[in-house]
């Protein structure tokens, strides 16, 4: 199933690769600005692989991403700590909220998404990943209470939604796929090892 949404989030993107990546949040941008520049990159820093989606969607085009913080000036990927992010994005006081759970978040990378949420992808403590080999993205909301929702369970489930790719799910809100029959195992296999079985995160103040 990665690699097929993956694809098909690619085409989607490369029929009008100027579009907008978010049409409620012109700050995102467009999924690609001028050329493409694509990445070949295969591990993240302490040797943790990439996962066929993201490497698939990288080798097409690596702008977007970096527009968002993946990369450092030498061209590496450059996870930051959930804390990091979650300052960066949401100032304070909400923002450090989050940062006692950066341990169990591990390196992150911020992916575009939500007005006044983000998206965030985790590699975890120890790069847990899916059958799929891949990792988990959680929304983070401040709106009422600050909380971390599994919202995906890899890069290709959110590539393809946020493409437009992806047929609806079964259910409402941030961790609508965990009922969804095509996502529900993986949304349950990172739950059981990011989140104690526990598809949320609430980070009182």
């Amino acid at each position: 199933m990665s690699r097929g949404l993956v694809e098909r989030a690619i085409a989607a993107v490369a029929a009008d690769p100027s579009r907008q990546v978010l049409s409620y949040n012109r700050f995102a941008g467009p999924w690609v600005e001028g050329e493409l520049r694509p990445r070949g990159v295969d591990t993240f820093p302490g040797g943790h692989p990439l996962p066929e989606s993201l490497r698939t969607w990288l080798a097409y085009d690596g702008g977007m991403l970096a527009r968002h913080g993946w990369f450092d000036r030498a061209g590496g990927l450059a996870p930051r700590t959930l804390g990091e992010i979650a300052v960066e994005e949401f100032g304070e006081p909400w923002g450090s909220c989050f940062e006692p759970f950066s341990d169990r978040f591990g390196g992150c990378f911020l992916l575009p998404g939500g007005s006044d949420s983000r998206r965030v992808l985790s590699l975890g403590p120890n790069g847990e990943r899916d059958e799929l080999g891949e990792y988990p993205v959680f929304a983070l909301d401040v709106d009422d209470l600050p909380y971390a929702v599994l919202m995906y369970p890899g890069f290709d489930a959110y590539l393809a939604d946020t493409a437009g790719v992806l047929d609806p799910a079964e259910g409402e809100g941030y961790d609508a796929l965990k009922n969804d029959r095509r996502f529900a195992h993986r949304m349950r296999t990172h739950a059981r090892d990011r989140l104690a079985g526990d598809y949320d995160l609430l980070c009182l103040p």
